[in-house]
């Protein structure tokens, strides 16, 4: 069943004007009501506007009233707890494996539930079809470009994960039709990865963007935007633990998406990977 309505207005809602935001408020705090009304009554009720209603769909990136109803009955159904919960003073190590555990849990289900579908075929289509990708980003999000690059290099694809700008820079300038770049950037505000896309956008390189769902510099800056959930971490885990698992469950599913186009030469790949590493264990 589809579900993430109530996530995607959360992940958005400061980014709302006015009159939409009140929609989303009025819907967050009454869910139940939204299953039963008419575009017209929720706007009635929530002191806002039809037309507000309608354009908070598009907003959040459904494609009507009816598909946003349908995502918050699947929210209803699910009866899985939601929110973050961070760790305190003193925790004990039990309480830190439990919430460390609910908390990255909750995030893979919140980033499954906002997942457009037909960006993400885009995505693994490009891809599978790219001569190289480029990975890009800076940090934390590093470690996600050099968990993607690892993964493509694996089922011999070119794949590169720099984190100097310049050198990235000249990568792109000499790509080739064909090539890609997959930006990362979790706020989608990271000045770096805003400008390496900017100038693949410039040399007419396909773009894949992926950052905290909702509108950024970067995710407007991409032909294919993908998101993972933003829902609000708490204070000490400002260091992207729970976001952090969410892009690795992303670059996942692109890669596992790219295996399935030519399945038995990506397990014949996998199986030379492992030989050869397997070799380099056992020479002495």
């Amino acid at each position: 069943m589809a579900a993430g309505g109530l996530n995607m207005l959360r992940n958005i809602l400061t980014q709302l004007p006015p009159s939409e935001r009140k929609v989303a408020e009025f819907i967050l705090k009454n869910p139940e009501k939204l299953l039963h009304s008419t575009a017209g009554e929720i706007s009635q009720m929530a002191h806002s506007s039809s037309a507000a209603v309608i354009r908070l769909c598009k907003s959040i990136g459904v494609k009507g009233y009816q598909e946003l109803k349908v995502r918050v009955a699947g929210d209803l159904v699910k009866d899985h707890e939601k929110g973050y919960r961070d760790i305190e003073s003193g925790e004990s190590l039990e309480g830190i494996v439990q919430k460390t555990t609910s908390n990255s849990i909750q995030s893979l289900t919140d980033t499954a539930d906002i997942i457009n579908y037909a960006e993400l075929e885009a995505a693994v289509d490009a891809l599978a079809k790219a001569r190289t990708i480029h990975c890009f980003g800076i940090g934390a999000s590093h470690l996600i470009a050099m968990d993607a690059q690892q993964k493509f290099l694996r089922i011999h694809k070119g794949a590169t994960a720099f984190t100097d700008a310049h050198l990235v820079a000249s990568l792109i300038a000499n790509a080739e039709e064909g090539d890609v770049v997959l930006g990362i950037s979790f706020s989608g505000e990271t000045k770096e990865v805003i400008n390496i896309l900017s100038l693949a956008q410039k040399r007419g390189i396909k773009t894949i963007s992926l950052t905290k769902y909702g509108s950024s510099s970067v995710s407007d800056l991409a032909d294919i935007p993908l998101f993972t959930s933003a829902s609000n971490e708490a204070p000490l885990r400002s260091a992207a633990t729970a976001s952090r698992f969410a892009q690795l469950f992303v670059i996942d599913i692109l890669f596992l998406g790219i295996a399935t186009t030519e399945f038995e030469q990506t397990v014949q790949y996998i199986d030379n990977s492992r030989e050869a590493i397997q070799f380099l264990k056992n020479s002495k």
